[in-house]
């Protein structure tokens, strides 16, 4: 494994996605899964939007600042990811899909 000019390993850092995970489950009581996207029906331009949704697949109603703060923080901690499409961030097991695949993996 490479290492760092201070001498620590350079690995993938997986756990700021845990730690997002935990952030945003704190945030957002009751939060299983968080759809987000630069698509917000409300905006004529890009925007980032976010739909959460519970364990049991229903969706949990958020003011319109705690949505785009959870947005926000999912999008500064994937940067490279192509947000063109949408992306679902599972809190369990602090992982980020692209919805539209997952979708059609599902459908076959």
């Amino acid at each position: 494994m490479l290492a760092m000019p201070s001498g620590t390993l350079a690995c993938l850092d997986t756990d700021r996605q845990h730690r997002l995970a935990a952030q945003l489950a704190d945030m957002i009581p009751g939060a299983a899964t968080i759809l987000v996207s630069l698509n917000d029906p409300t905006q004529a331009w890009p925007y980032p939007h976010a739909i959460v949704k519970d364990e049991a697949g229903d969706t949990i109603e958020l003011n319109r600042t705690t949505a785009r703060v959870a947005a926000r923080w999912i999008l500064r901690v994937w940067p490279e990811v192509d947000w063109t499409r949408p992306h679902t961030f599972d809190l369990v097991a602090a992982t980020l899909t692209r919805s539209d695949l997952a979708a059609a993996v599902r459908g076959r």
